[in-house]
């Protein structure tokens, strides 16, 4: 198991996995929009090849509607 912090929340994984794997495997809206790890972007056509690795800090950013 290693350890990551999701959006803030520490969270344990079985092992490294890619961004695209992880978004499958934490509860995230599926209106996401951005991905961070180590408050660097990761380009949506990266996912499957940009792994999540122990202590990363991965934030995932929302839409929020307003007017």
């Amino acid at each position: 198991m290693i350890s990551i912090t999701v959006n803030g929340r520490s969270v344990e994984i079985e092992s490294e996995m890619s961004v695209e794997q992880l978004l499958d495997t934490v509860d995230v809206p599926p209106n996401y929009l951005a991905v961070e790890i180590n408050a660097d972007v990761v380009p949506r056509e990266t996912y499957a090849d940009t792994i999540v690795r122990d202590g990363d800090d991965v934030e995932v950013v929302t839409l929020v509607g307003g007017g």
